[in-house]
């Protein structure tokens, strides 16, 4: 399980370029509702980690809108990585 973004805007999750098994947690945290959007195989990875932080806080686990091949997709911060190797 890696997490992309936390405490993120929701439309976030609406990006087609996201690999397919990116999810968009719901959760709740000191009284306000949060976001983050996370890459998993499994969903029960990430339910077993937001349960474990936030109990009955956590609210959703719902599929992002990404349609990339998770091989084939690299976050930003996997791109800048391999720039950096390259030099």
């Amino acid at each position: 399980m890696k997490i992309l973004n936390e405490a993120c805007d929701p439309e976030l999750a609406e990006d087609k370029t996201l690999p397919n098994n990116a999810f968009l947690v719901s959760y709740v945290e000191k009284n306000e509702q949060k976001y983050d959007l996370v890459i998993s195989s499994k969903k029960t990875d990430i339910f077993d980690h937001y349960w474990d932080k936030y109990k009955e806080g956590l609210l959703d686990i719902k599929q992002a809108e990404g349609t990339s091949n998770p091989k084939m997709w690299k976050s930003e911060e996997d791109m800048k990585k391999e720039a950096t190797k390259k030099k």
